[in-house]
C-alpha cells in the first residue's frame, strides 16, 4: 500500500528537532532507520501529517566508553553495534541480542533508538536493557534528562518519552556475565519470547520481552534464584497480560518463558 499524504523535514541537530517536535506535536513523527515506522504508514496504521529526518544527525550515531559505561547513539545501526568492539568486550549481552535481530536489511538500517521509541512488545532490546540496568537518554523542550530502563517501558508501542522529547544515546553498565536467548518468529525473527540475563556475585538480573504487553523484569526469578535454573518456574509470576496470537497461545507462552529463562539461568552460571 502507499502511505498517507505527509510533509517531509529533516532535522540538522537535536534542538531543531526538538522545535519541530514542539511545533507539530501529534501529528509529528520522528523517522532514522524507519523499518517500525514505516511500513506501519503503509499500512495506514500510522497516518503522521508531518515525517522529520533525524537521519543525519551528528553525534548521535557514535559509540564511545565513558568510565564503566558504554554509551550508544541513538542513530546507531544495528550493523554498528553488533561490530563495534567496545560493545563485543564490555556488553557482550548487547551484541547477542543484535546479531540476532531481523535481517541483514534491517540490521544495516534499523537502529537502537528507534526499537525502544517504538516499544514494540516482541523486539530485542527491552530484556537487554531491563537486565542491563540501562540508562535511556532523551532530550526535549525541557532540556535533559535519563529514564531508568525500568521506567521506559509503559505498554504496547508505549514509552515515558513525552511528546517533544527525543532518544539521544543509551547508557550500558558494562557486564561481564550476561546472556540473552530467544525463540523466534522464522519469518521476521522477532522474539516469541526473549530472555536477557546478568549475573552480578550472587545474584542475578533478568528481562523478558515478547510475553506480555510490557517487557519487564522477572523478579520472582530473580528474588528466587539460588544458583541453578529452578527460579525460572517464577518467569511469569505476577504478569497478568500474557500474550496470546498465531504464534504462541497464552499457556504456551507462559511454559516457553520458562525455557528460555532457565537456558539463560544456566548459561551465566
Amino acid at each position: 500500500m502507499i502511505p498517507a499524504k505527509f510533509e517531509y523535514k529533516r532535522a540538522s541537530s537535536v534542538s531543531e528537532a526538538i522545535s519541530m517536535l514542539g511545533e507539530h506535536g501529534m501529528d509529528a513523527k520522528l523517522v532514522s532507520g524507519g523499518h517500525s515506522l514505516v511500513p506501519a504508514m503503509k499500512l495506514r496504521m500510522s497516518r503522521p501529517e508531518v515525517l522529520i529526518d533525524i537521519k543525519r544527525i551528528p553525534g548521535l550515531d557514535i559509540i564511545t566508553e565513558e568510565g564503566n559505561e558504554i554509551v550508544i547513539g541513538a542513530n546507531c545501526t544495528h550493523t554498528q553495534v553488533m561490530r563495534s568492539e567496545l560493545v563485543q568486550k564490555d556488553v557482550n549481552i548487547v551484541y547477542q541480542a543484535v546479531s540476532r535481530i531481523g535481517d541483514i536489511q534491517i540490521r544495516n538500517r534499523g537502529t537502537i533508538g528507534g526499537s525502544l521509541a517504538h516499544a514494540d512488545p516482541s523486539s530485542d532490546y527491552p530484556a537487554v536493557v531491563l537486565a542491563c540496568d540501562a540508562k535511556i537518554e532523551v532530550e526535549g523542550g525541557n532540556g535533559k534528562r535519563s529514564i531508568d530502563a525500568k521506567d521506559f517501558f509503559l505498554g504496547i508501542f508505549t514509552t515515558a518519552l513525552e511528546e517533544d522529547e527525543i532518544i539521544t544515546a543509551v547508557r550500558f553498565p558494562k557486564v561481564a556475565n550476561g546472556t540473552y536467548f530467544k525463540f523466534y518468529q522464522s519469518a521476521s525473527r522477532f522474539a516469541v519470547v526473549g530472555v536477557a540475563a546478568v549475573k552480578e556475585g550472587d545474584h542475578v538480573k533478568v528481562g523478558v520481552t515478547g510475553v506480555a504487553g510490557t517487557p519487564y523484569r522477572a523478579t520472582a526469578v530473580e528474588n528466587a534464584y539460588s544458583g541453578n535454573g529452578d527460579a525460572a518456574e517464577h518467569a511469569v509470576d505476577g504478569i497478568d497480560d500474557i500474550m496470546s496470537d498465531h504464534f504462541a497461545d497464552e499457556e504456551y507462552r507462559a511454559h516457553l518463558a520458562k525455557v528460555m529463562v532457565r537456558k539463560a539461568l544456566e548459561a551465566v552460571n
